[in-house]
C-alpha cells in the first residue's frame, strides 16, 4: 500500500511508484497530513467529493486546507486555504474548474482551482450546513442545515429561495433527484417531500410505512437513474422506497452488530444504465459494508475496527472510492481490486426482513419473513407467537433482596461484604462490578443522537484551556462533554465539568457509550444539587458538610474560620475534581468502589472524612495559599484510613445533619431515553447563552472590522509606494532622456569621421585588387605551360617503363616453365630413392609429396592465372589512359599530336602482347596432351602389376594355412609326451604369433598400396601425378619381389629350429615300445 504524506507541500505526486491495490484489501493509496515541529500532529482530513468525471478528488482538512488530487495524472495541489474547517464540499460545477465548500463560520465559498482565487462567498445560513446538492446542469446548488435549506444560483450566487421549517421538525437534508427537475427534502419526523423544481410545488409525499416498520431516518441514497431511494438511522434496517410507485418495496436488516447506519452511498456501474444495485453502508462501528440490493448478497466491506471510516464518497464512473478515516487520513480504494473478491461465496451477514411487493395493505395481514442470505430454511411468520417459560420469584422473597439484586447475576449485598474484606474490587472485574452498580442502561441510540449533534460550541477550542497530548484522549473528551452539553444546556456553561468529567474519560476512552452513562449518573446521582447555585458552588452541599465537620471536629473548623478558609477552599476543590488531583489512580479507583457500592451521602462524607483526617497538618498551616496548595496536590495520606473514618462518620453522624436526609436515594438512568436534567436555574444559563453568542458576535464582527481596516491600511500603503515608484522612475528615465542624447550626438560625429575613412581605405583596396588580379593571371599562365611540359616528360617514361616491364615478365614467364620441368624430374628421382629405403615412410612420404606436389601445383596456376590477370589489368590501365588521353586531345588540342604518337605507341605494346600470350598458351597446351599419354601409360602398367599381387597373396595365403595345420598338431603331440617342453611350445606360439603379425603386416601394406595408389585418381590429373604414379608402381613391384624372398628365408629358418627341438626332446625322453599289435575283424 502506498503512503502518501502532503507535510508542508503545496504540490507533488500522490505515488511515487504505480500502486497495487490487491496489495491490501484494495487501498491504492493512504494520505496523510503531518505538520513538522516542535510538536509534530497530524492534520485530520474531514470532508471528501468527487468532480464529473470522477478521476480527481477534492479533500478538506480540519484548518481549512482544501487540496485536489488527479489519481490518472498522478498529482496533488493545494488549490486554498480557507483557514477554518470546512463542513461540506461540492465539486460538479458546470465550471469544471470551481468547487463550493461549507465553512465552519456557517458561510459557502466558491474557488476556482486553477486561478486559486475567490470566485463568490454566499451568506445566509445560521447554523453549520452539513450537505451541498449540485443540480445536474451544474448551475443550481441547495445546501442544507439543520433550520433551513436554501437554493442558489450558480451564474449569479444569489438565492433563489429558502425552506424554512419550525424547529420541532428539523431538516435532515434536502438534495436534487437526479436526471431529473424533482428537489427531495426529508425532515427529521420521517417525513418525505418531493418538489417540483421550477415551480417549488410539493408534487408528492411518501406515505407512512405501516405500524411496526417505523424508523428515524438520518441518512439518505438515490440511484443514478432516481428510482430507487434508500433511507437508514438508528436501526440496522434499511427502507427501499420505488419513487415512480411511492411504495415502500422493501426492508433489509444489516447484521446484528450494526447498530446505526451513519452514510449511504450507491456504487455505480457503467454497465447498469443508472440503476445501482450496490450500495455502501457505513455504521457506528466504522466498518462501510457493500451490499446487493436485489440478491442481498454482503460483496465486500472496507475499514475494520483498528482503521475506522468516517465518510465516503464514490466516484461518478466507480472505479474509486475515497475515505476519511477515523485517525483523520485519506484513502483511496479501487473498485475493481475490492470486487475481485467479491465472487467468493460470503457467510450470511444480513436478512431481507419483509418484501413489501408481496404484501398487502392491511398491517394485521402482513407476513414478517425472515430469512438468511444463504440459508434455504422455510419462511416463519412474524406474528406467530413465542413460547416463553417465566421462572416467578417465590412469595417469601424480601423486599429487600430485590433491592440488593445487580443487572448481570451480581448482589449488592455481597459486593459491599466482598469490598469490606478486601477494601477494593479486583481489578480484571472492576469495570463490570460498576456497570452494574450503577445499572447503565446502555441506550445507544439515544448516544447516537446525541454524538451526530456534534461539536458543541462551547468546546470546540477546549486544547487551548486544557492541552492534553493524547489526541484520542482529547477527542473522546470533546465527543463525551459534547454529548453532556446537547443533553442539558447547564453542562455547556459549567467551567468544571470537563475535570469532573476527565477521570472517567481516561478510565473509559475505548468506549465513549459507557463513559458518558458513567459521568451522566454521577452527574444525576452524586452531584445533587450542585447547580441550584449556578453559576456559584453549591453552597447548600457544603454547608452540609460544613455542619458535619462542626459536629466531629470542631477546633479544626475553627482553624478555618480563624484563618478566612470557607469550605470553597477546602471542600470544592476536592468535589469538582472528584478527588483525581489528591489521589494517585490505584487509590482513586479504590476510592470510587466504595463511592458506587454505597449511599450518595457517603460522597461528601469521604471529603468530611479526608480532611479529619489531615488535621494535624491543617492545624500547621496559617495562611490561605497554604490552604490552597494542600487542597489541590497529593499529601502523605494513608486512603484506607480515610475509607474506614468516611464510613465512620456515616454511621455516626446525627440523623438531622446527615446529608442521606437531604439527597436522594441511587437512581439509575433511563432505558431508551436519557431522563430530563433541568435542575439548575434556567434564566441564568439562557443568559450566559446568549451573552456568550454576544460575545462572540461581537468578537467575530470586530476581527471582520479589524481585517477590513487592515485590508484598507495596506492598500493605502501600497498606493503611496505605487506613487512615489512612479514618481522616481519617472525622474530615472528623464535622466536617462538626456544622458541618451548626448551619447546619440557623440556617435553620430564619430560616425561621419568612419565613413570618411572607410571611403579612403575603400579606394585603397580598388588599385591593390587590380594589381594583384594581374600578378596573378600572368602566374597562372606560366604554370599552365610547365604543366603541359611536365606532363609530356611523364607519359614518355610512364610508356618505357611499361615496355620494359612487359619483357622482363615474358622472360621470367619462360624461365618458370622450364624450371617446373627440371623440379618434376628431380622430385621423380627423389621418390624412387624413398621407397627403396622403407615401403611405409615412402608411402607417407608420397602422400606428402603428392598433397605438396598438388599445392605447388595450384600455386604455380595461380600465378599464372595471376600474371595472366596482371596483364588483364594492365592492358585495361593502358585502355583507360588511353581513353583519357583521348579526352584529354580532344580538350587540349594543342597537345593533339603528341597523344596521337603515344596511341600508336600503346596499341604495338598490345600486340606484342598478345603474341606473348598465344605462345604461352600453345606451349601450355603440348604440355597437357604429353601429361595424357604419360597418364594413360601409367594405368596400364598398374594395372598388370596388381594382377600379379593378386596372384600371389593367394599362395601366400594357402601356404598360412598348411603351416597353421602343422603346427597345432605338433603342439597337441609335445603336450601329451612332454611336460618340459610346455616352455618350448609356448615360444613355438609366440613364433607362430609373430608369424601371424607379418602375415597382418604385410596384408595390411597390401592394402594401403592399393589405397594410396588410388588416392591420385579422385583429385585433379596433372603431369606431377603422372610422374609420381608411375615411379611407385615400379618401386612397390621390386619391393615385393625382395619381401617374398626374405619371407621364403624366416619360414625355412623357423622349420629348421623346430626339428631341433623335436630331436633335442626324444634325446630326453625316449619313445615307449609297445608290443607289435594287429587288427582283428
Amino acid at each position: 500500500m502506498e503512503s502518501c504524506d502532503l507535510g508542508g507541500r503545496h504540490q507533488g505526486p500522490i505515488w511515487d511508484r504505480k500502486p497495487s491495490p490487491a496489495a491490501r484489501r484494495g487501498v491504492i493509496v493512504n494520505i496523510i497530513h503531518t505538520v513538522k515541529g516542535y510538536h509534530s500532529k497530524t492534520i485530520r482530513f474531514l470532508n471528501v467529493a468527487f468532480d464529473s468525471s470522477g478521476d480527481s478528488l477534492l479533500a478538506g482538512d480540519q484548518q481549512g486546507n482544501i487540496y485536489v488530487f488527479d489519481l490518472n495524472g498522478n498529482r496533488f495541489n493545494l488549490v486554498q486555504r480557507t483557514m477554518q474547517a470546512c463542513t461540506a464540499l461540492a465539486f460538479n460545477l458546470r465550471r469544471k474548474t470551481e468547487f463550493l465548500v461549507a465553512l465552519a463560520d456557517y458561510s459557502i465559498k466558491c474557488f476556482d482551482t486553477e486561478t486559486k482565487e475567490l470566485v463568490s462567498w454566499m451568506r445566509g445560513h445560521d447554523s453549520s450546513v452539513s450537505s451541498i446538492s449540485v443540480h445536474g446542469s451544474g448551475r443550481y446548488a441547495i445546501t442544507t442545515s439543520t433550520d433551513t435549506a436554501q437554493l442558489w444560483d450558480l451564474d449569479t450566487f444569489q438565492r433563489k429561495r429558502k425552506l424554512n421549517v419550525r424547529q420541532s421538525v428539523g431538516i435532515q437534508k434536502v438534495f436534487f433527484l437526479p436526471l431529473s427537475n424533482t428537489i427531495l427534502s426529508c425532515f427529521r419526523d420521517n417525513s418525505v417531500f418531493a418538489w417540483e423544481f421550477d415551480t417549488l410545488h410539493c408534487k408528492y409525499q411518501l406515505p407512512t410505512p405501516v405500524e411496526g416498520s417505523v424508523l428515524l431516518y438520518k441518512v439518505f441514497a438515490v440511484t443514478r437513474d432516481g428510482r430507487i431511494f434508500v433511507a437508514g438511522g438508528k436501526s440496522n434496517h434499511l427502507h427501499l422506497w420505488c419513487l415512480e410507485s411511492k411504495q415502500l418495496i422493501r426492508i433489509i436488516q444489516m447484521p446484528a452488530k450494526v447498530r446505526a447506519v451513519r452514510h449511504l452511498e450507491f456504487l455505480p456501474d457503467s454497465f447498469d444504465g443508472g440503476s445501482n444495485q450496490i450500495l455502501g453502508v457505513l455504521s457506528q462501528d466504522n466498518i462501510m459494508r457493500f451490499i446487493h440490493i436485489e440478491t442481498c448478497k454482503l460483496l465486500f466491506d472496507i475499514g475494520s475496527h483498528e482503521e475506522g471510516i468516517s465518510t465516503a464518497a464514490t466516484s461518478p464512473n466507480g472505479r474509486y472510492i475515497a475515505s476519511v478515516m477515523e485517525n483523520g487520513s485519506l484513502n483511496v480504494y479501487s473498485v475493481q481490486a475490492l470486487t475481485q473478491e467479491a465472487n467468493k461465496p460470503p457467510p450470511p451477514t444480513f436478512k431481507i426482513v419483509e418484501d413489501w411487493s408481496k404484501c398487502t395493505s392491511e398491517a394485521n395481514k402482513l407476513t414478517m419473513r425472515v430469512t438468511s442470505g444463504r440459508s434455504d430454511r422455510p419462511w416463519k411468520s412474524k406474528g406467530s407467537k413465542i413460547q416463553t417459560r417465566l421462572l416467578k420469584l417465590p412469595m417469601s422473597t424480601s423486599l429487600e433482596n430485590k433491592e440488593n439484586k445487580l443487572p448481570g447475576g451480581l448482589n449488592k449485598k455481597r459486593l459491599r461484604a466482598l469490598l469490606k474484606e478486601f477494601g477494593e474490587y479486583p481489578a480484571k472485574y472492576r469495570m463490570f462490578v460498576w456497570r452494574s452498580l450503577l445499572q447503565l442502561p446502555e441506550n445507544h441510540l439515544a448516544f447516537s443522537s446525541l454524538i451526530d449533534k456534534g461539536t458543541h460550541s462551547a468546546f470546540v477550542n477546549i486544547q487551548n484551556e486544557y492541552p492534553i497530548k493524547s489526541r484520542k484522549l482529547l477527542r473522546v473528551l470533546q465527543r463525551t462533554l459534547s454529548a453532556l452539553a446537547h443533553w442539558s444546556a447547564i453542562f455547556a456553561e459549567t467551567p468544571y465539568i470537563p475535570l469532573l468529567a476527565f477521570p472517567f474519560v481516561k478510565l473509559f476512552q475505548n468506549n465513549q457509550l459507557i463513559c458518558f452513562e458513567v459521568v451522566a449518573t454521577v452527574v444525576v446521582n452524586f452531584c445533587q444539587h450542585w447547580f441550584e447555585y449556578f453559576p456559584n458552588p453549591p453552597v447548600n452541599v457544603l454547608s452540609m458538610m460544613e455542619n458535619v465537620l462542626a459536629h466531629h471536629d470542631k477546633e479544626l473548623l475553627q482553624h478555618f474560620i480563624k484563618h478566612k478558609v470557607t469550605s470553597q477552599v477546602y471542600a470544592w476543590p476536592l468535589l469538582e475534581t472528584l478527588f483525581s488531583e489528591i489521589l494517585t489512580r490505584e487509590e482513586w479507583l479504590k476510592v470510587f468502589d466504595n463511592i458506587f457500592s454505597n449511599h450518595p451521602s457517603y460522597f461528601l462524607m469521604f471529603v468530611v472524612a479526608y480532611i479529619t483526617c489531615s488535621r494535624a497538618p491543617l492545624l500547621q498551616c496559617n495562611q490561605t495559599r497554604d490552604f490552597e496548595y494542600f487542597f489541590h496536590h497529593r499529601n502523605n495520606l494513608d486512603i484506607n484510613v480515610v475509607i474506614k473514618e468516611a464510613y465512620h462518620l456515616m454511621d455516626a453522624t446525627p440523623l438531622d445533619i446527615h446529608p442521606e436526609r437531604m439527597l436522594d436515594d441511587f437512581i439509575p438512568l433511563t432505558k431508551g431515553q436519557y431522563p430530563v436534567f433541568n435542575k439548575y436555574p434556567k434564566f441564568i444559563v439562557d443568559y450566559q447563552t446568549q451573552e456568550r453568542e454576544r460575545i462572540r458576535q461581537d468578537e467575530i464582527k470586530y476581527l471582520r472590522e479589524r481585517q477590513l481596516a487592515h485590508e484598507l491600511e495596506a492598500k493605502a500603503q501600497e498606493r503611496k509606494a505605487e506613487d512615489e515608484a512612479w514618481y522616481r522612475k519617472q525622474e530615472l528615465l528623464r535622466e536617462a532622456e538626456e544622458q541618451r542624447r548626448k551619447i546619440l550626438l557623440e556617435e553620430e560625429e564619430k560616425l561621419a569621421e568612419q565613413r570618411q575613412r572607410l571611403g579612403a581605405v575603400k579606394r585603397e583596396l580598388k588599385v591593390k585588387e587590380l594589381q594583384f588580379l594581374d600578378a596573378s593571371r600572368r602566374r597562372f599562365l606560366k604554370y599552365q605551360e610547365d604543366q603541359r611540359q611536365m606532363e609530356l616528360k611523364r607519359l614518355d617514361d610512364e610508356i618505357a617503363r611499361k615496355a620494359s616491364i612487359r619483357e622482363q615478365e615474358t622472360a621470367a614467364a619462360a624461365q618458370d616453365v622450364e624450371v617446373q620441368r627440371m623440379e618434376l624430374e628431380s622430385q621423380r628421382q627423389l621418390f624412387e630413392q624413398h621407397l627403396i629405403k622403407d615401403q611405409e615412410a615412402v608411402t607417407k612420404e608420397m602422400k606428402e609429396e603428392v598433397d605438396a606436389r598438388q599445392r605447388k601445383v595450384d600455386l604455380e596456376d595461380h600465378l599464372v592465372r595471376r600474371l595472366m590477370e596482371i596483364e588483364r589489368e594492365e592492358r585495361q590501365k593502358a585502355q583507360i589512359v588511353a581513353e583519357e588521353n583521348l579526352a584529354k586531345a580532344e580538350q587540349k588540342r594543342i597537345d593533339t599530336d603528341w597523344r596521337l604518337q603515344a596511341l600508336h605507341k600503346l596499341r604495338r605494346d598490345d600486340q606484342d602482347r598478345e603474341k606473348c600470350y598465344e605462345e604461352i598458351a600453345k606451349l601450355l597446351h603440348d604440355n597437357r596432351v604429353k601429361e595424357a599419354e604419360l597418364l594413360k601409360a601409367m594405368r596400364e602398367a598398374e594395372k598388370k602389376k596388381w594382377e600379379e599381387v593378386i596372384q600371389k597373396k593367394a599362395q601366400l595365403e594357402e601356404e598360412q594355412k598348411a603351416a597353421t595345420a602343422a603346427d597345432k598338431h605338433r603342439k597337441q603331440f609335445l603336450e601329451d609326451k612332454m611336460n618340459d617342453a610346455l616352455e618350448l611350445a609356448e615360444k613355438l606360439q609366440r613364433e607362430d604369433g609373430y608369424f601371424e603379425r607379418l602375415r597382418d603386416l604385410k596384408a595390411g601394406r597390401t592394402e594401403r598400396g592399393v589405397e594410396q595408389q588410388q588416392v591420385p585418381r579422385s583429385g585433379n590429373i596433372c603431369l606431377n601425378d603422372l610422374s609420381a604414379l608411375e615411379s611407385s608402381s615400379h618401386m612397390s613391384l621390386d619391393r615385393r619381389r625382395e619381401l617374398t624372398w626374405q619371407e621364403r628365408e624366416l619360414m625355412a629358418e623357423v622349420r629348421r629350429l623346430r626339428e631341433k627341438l623335436t630331436l633335442q626332446a626324444q634325446t630326453r625322453h625316449p619313445p615307449t615300445r609297445f608290443q607289435a599289435t594287429k587288427w582283428t575283424p
